[in-house]
């Protein structure tokens, strides 16, 4: 197999500059994911709270926000799996396992494997950024399949459907819905508690509408958009460590809505894996001070690189 090249990190710093990117701070990933936490509970609580047709608007506002916290959080749970989100490593993986996604172990295993074989053909996530350049009307199906909740439906749901459908005449129903259960437990424990919780005061709509409608729509597309600024239209088998992945300039609304925590920092990520990712902008001051940049793959904006990637005529 063809392991992607690496980056020596004193091929760039020295040792005085690397010491502070490589620390692992006791308490600023954990501050990180109770941001992550406390705006999605203030998110809700003002479309709660919101009277009359305001509602009309703070629940959309608080879907899109919502749903940027949720990918915050999945993303915190990627630092965990390099790591880098407590420099104590049982405190790393509790707290990736239980306060973040979840599924941290797997999850770990199957992501670094994307970085030991970034962009070379063992690589498992090649097949996300394989198809760029697309065309625009391509990219708008994708984007409302994403908003339509039909990416998470075949994501979350259709397989369990499938194979209940597909069972053997014989083969009795309760182990597939058990199997589902239990691989489902965190998502379904969510829902029973708060609605448990918010149903007595009326409020039994706050989980579907202010948790499963941005998890199921506004989580996938940016999802989608932040995979393709990452690796769309990289080259396959690229052997330049610089340009296995792309840093994408992020303004002040798309770090809120669309590249929370540093997400946009995705060459730097790549090169330096086990820097944390609150790390990942003062690494990227350092290079570019030091001439780097130019030779790093680099986008100027979502939107320009969204032009990139579906430039493919129709």
């Amino acid at each position: 197999m063809a392991v992607a090249t690496r980056v020596d990190p004193k091929s760039y710093f020295t040792p005085q500059e690397w010491s502070p990117l490589a620390r692992r701070s006791p308490w600023m990933g954990l501050a990180l994911l109770a941001h992550a936490w406390i705006v999605i509970g203030l998110a809700m609580a003002v479309a709660v709270a919101a009277p009359g047709w305001w509602k009309l608007i703070a629940i959309p506002a608080a879907i899109v926000i919502i749903g940027g916290r949720q990918l915050g959080v999945a993303i915190l749970m990627h630092d965990a799996a390099h790591a880098c989100l407590h420099p104590n490593l049982k405190v790393n993986d509790w707290v990736g396992n239980h306060l973040t996604t979840g599924g941290l172990i797997d999850y770990r295993n199957y992501h670094l494997k994307h970085h030991k074989y970034a962009q070379q053909i063992e690589d498992p996530d090649l097949s996300l950024s394989a198809p760029f350049p697309i065309t625009r009307l391509s990219l708008r199906r994708k984007i409302v399949r994403d908003l339509t909740g039909q990416t998470y439906w075949k994501q979350r749901w259709s397989g369990l459907v499938k194979r209940i459908a597909n069972r053997k005449p014989d083969e009795p129903l309760w182990p597939i819905l058990r199997e589902a259960i239990y691989g489902r437990r965190r998502f379904l424990t969510g829902m029973v508690v708060t609605v448990a919780v918010t149903a007595p005061f009326g409020l039994w709509w706050v989980w579907p509408v202010l948790w499963l409608v941005p998890q199921a729509t506004w989580l996938p597309m940016i999802s989608r958009l932040r995979n393709i600024a990452e690796h769309a239209c990289v080259a396959k088998n690229e052997p330049d460590p610089l340009r296995h992945a792309r840093t994408t300039s992020a303004n002040w609304l798309e770090r809120a809505v669309i590249a929370p925590y540093f997400v946009n920092y995705h060459c730097e990520h790549h090169m330096f894996m086990h820097v944390p990712c609150y790390n990942l902008p003062r690494a990227h001051r350092l290079l570019k001070a030091k001439g780097v940049m130019p030779a790093m793959l680099t986008a100027p904006g979502y939107l320009s690189m969204l032009k990139v990637a579906t430039a493919k005529a129709a």
